[in-house]
C-alpha cells in the first residue's frame, strides 16, 4: 500500500448490507458491480475483526484487503475524529438572481472557513447585495457563463483544502458537513455528495408531487455507496457536493463548454483517474422540485440532452442497457413471444458460470442463485431502456408486430407497477404508471434531442461487452498477505 493512499490509525469499515459470506468466511459475495472475493485464512480473521468495529491496521497486508473491500464496494466507511474541520472548507454558491432562494440557503450552510457566492450575471444588485449582507464574499460574471463556470471562478479562489458547491435553491440539514468532511481522512477519497431530499411546491398538480417525493430525480437513495459508473449509485449531482481542492485542480474542474451534465463528467473523470467519490445519505440537503408541471417535464428533459454530450467523453458509460449477449438474446426471445427459447438461453448461461465458480464449494448452487439475479436484474434493465431510451424504436416495432407489441406493453407496464407494489405512494397505480412512462419518455425524448445535436448514437447503444469467459469467477486475494 502505497504511504500516499493509506488509511489513518483511527480508519473502520462496515462490512455492505448485502454482503454474504460463503464457505465458512473465506468467500465474500456482493458488491457493485457483483463481484466473489475468496479470502486467506488470515484475511478472514481480519474482515470478522473489522466487521465488529476494530480499526484498520497499520500492516501492508491489512491495508490492501481493507482497500480492496472499500474499492469493490464490499465495505463502507467509518472514519474516526479526523483531521479535518469546517475551517477546512470554503462553501461556493453559484447564482444568477433567484434572491431569496440565495437568502435560504445562506442562512442554512452553516460556519465554513469562507463563504463565496459567485453572481452568473444577475440582472440586478440585490443579488449579490444580499449576499455581503450576509457576510458572503461575491463573485460577478458580468454576463452569464452557465453553472460549470460559476462554481470553477468560485473554487479557484478558494483557500482551504475542500470546497463545498451547494446550490442557490438548496437547504442543508443542520450539520451537512460534519459526516462529509470526515471521508477526506482517506488520502483516496476526491469527493463526498449528501443525500438530496425533495420539497414540493403548491405549484405542482397533486399526482405529480406524489410521484417526484417518491422517485425524485437528484436523490441516490437511503444506502451509503462508492459512486462510479455501472455501480449501484453511478453518479452524484452538484446540487451539493464537497471536492478535495487538489482533486479539482488535477481535473481543471467542471467543464464549462456543458450546460447540463457537467456535475456528472466531473465525478467520471475523478474516478477513471483513480480517485474515489463516496455518496453519505447520512448527510442531507433540501433541493426544491420544479414549480410547475411544464418546467418538471422541462428538467427530465434537460437532463436527457446531457446523455450525448456525456457519450463522447465517457464512451459506455451512457449506455442505455450493459449486459451480457447471452443475457440480452435471452430477453430479446422472452420480449418477443419465445420464452422456452430465452429460458434455454438463460440455462446456458448458468451451466457456463458454474465452471468459474469451481473454487466454491457448491458452484452451482451459486451459479443459479447469481445467475437468476443476474437475469431478473437485467430484464428489468431491459424493460427499463426500451421504455426510456429506446420508446421511439419500440414503438415503430409495436406498430408493425403483434410480438413486439406483448413485449413493448411488458415493459411499459410491469416494472412501474412492481415499483407501485413495493412503495405504495398515495396515488392509484394507473397514474403512477402513467407518471413513470411520461418521466422516462420525457428524458428518452432529451436523449434523442441531444444525439441530434451531437451528431452521434453513442448514447443510443447497449453495451454488450460482457461475456462469459473461462476465467475463474473468484477474485483471489494476495496469498503472502501477513495482518
Amino acid at each position: 500500500m502505497p504511504a500516499e493512499r493509506a488509511l489513518p490509525a483511527d480508519f473502520g469499515v462496515a462490512l455492505d448490507p448485502g454482503v454474504r459470506a460463503l464457505d465458512d468466511g473465506t468467500v465474500l459475495v456482493g458488491g457493485s458491480p457483483l463481484r466473489l472475493l475468496r479470502l486467506t485464512e488470515a484475511g478472514r480473521r481480519l474482515v470478522e475483526r473489522l466487521a465488529t468495529g476494530e480499526r484498520v491496521p497499520r500492516s501492508d497486508g491489512g491495508q490492501r484487503l481493507t482497500r480492496r473491500l472499500l474499492d469493490a464496494g464490499l465495505a463502507h466507511p467509518r472514519p474516526g475524529p479526523g483531521a479535518h474541520r469546517l475551517e477546512d472548507v470554503t462553501i461556493v454558491i453559484p447564482v444568477r438572481d433567484r434572491t431569496d432562494d440565495l437568502v435560504a440557503t445562506l442562512a442554512n450552510v452553516g460556519p465554513a472557513a469562507a463563504v463565496v457566492v459567485v453572481d452568473d450575471g444577475s440582472t440586478t444588485a440585490a443579488t449579490g447585495d444580499a449576499a455581503r449582507a450576509r457576510g458572503a464574499t461575491v463573485l460577478r460574471h458580468e454576463r452569464s457563463r452557465g453553472p460549470g463556470a460559476a462554481r470553477n471562478t468560485g473554487w479557484r479562489q478558494a483557500m482551504t483544502p475542500l470546497v463545498a458547491f451547494v446550490d442557490a435553491d438548496c437547504e442543508p440539514a443542520p450539520g451537512w458537513l460534519d459526516a462529509l468532511i470526515a471521508h477526506f481522512d482517506d488520502p483516496a477519497v476526491a469527493a463526498v455528495a449528501p443525500r438530496i431530499t425533495t420539497t414540493v411546491t403548491d405549484g405542482l398538480p397533486r399526482a405529480v408531487a406524489v410521484y417526484e417525493r417518491a422517485r425524485p430525480a437528484l436523490d441516490r437513495g437511503p444506502q451509503e455507496a462508492i459512486v462510479r459508473p455501472r455501480s449501484r449509485v453511478p453518479f452524484v449531482p452538484t446540487a451539493a457536493l464537497v471536492v478535495r481542492h487538489e482533486a479539482l485542480a488535477a481535473m481543471d474542474g467542471f467543464d464549462e463548454s456543458m450546460p447540463v451534465g457537467e456535475d456528472v463528467d466531473l465525478v467520471w473523470r475523478l474516478a477513471a483517474a483513480g480517485w474515489t467519490v463516496r455518496y453519505e445519505p447520512a448527510s442531507t440537503v433540501a433541493h426544491p422540485a420544479r414549480a410547475t408541471f411544464a418546467a418538471w417535464l422541462r428538467q427530465r428533459f434537460d437532463y436527457g440532452t446531457s446523455a450525448a454530450t456525456l457519450a463522447t467523453r465517457h464512451g459506455s458509460a451512457v449506455a442505455p442497457l450493459a449486459v451480457s449477449p447471452w443475457t440480452a438474446a435471452s430477453w430479446g426471445l422472452v420480449g418477443v413471444g419465445a420464452p422456452v427459447a430465452g429460458t434455454a438461453v438463460a440455462a446456458v448461461t448458468t451451466a457456463l458460470l458454474a465452471p468459474r465458480l469451481r473454487a466454491l464449494r457448491h458452484p452451482w448452487q451459486e451459479a443459479l442463485r447469481i445467475a437468476g439475479a443476474g437475469h431478473l436484474y437485467a430484464g428489468r434493465a431491459v424493460a427499463d431502456a426500451v421504455r426510456r431510451v429506446w420508446w421511439p424504436l419500440a414503438a415503430v416495432a409495436a406498430v408493425f408486430s403483434r410480438r413486439a407489441r406483448v413485449g413493448v406493453a411488458a415493459a411499459v407496464t410491469i416494472p412501474p407497477l412492481l415499483e407501485w407494489l413495493t412503495e405504495r405512494p398515495a396515488i392509484d397505480p394507473v397514474r403512477w404508471t402513467a407518471l413513470r412512462v411520461v418521466d422516462d419518455v420525457t428524458y428518452g425524448a432529451g436523449v434523442w434531442v441531444g444525439c441530434w445535436r451531437e451528431r452521434s448514437a453513442a448514447a443510443l447503444r447497449p453495451d454488450l461487452t460482457s461475456w462469459p469467459g473461462h476465467r475463474d469467477a473468484v477474485e483471489l486475494s494476495p496469498q503472502n498477505q501477513r495482518f
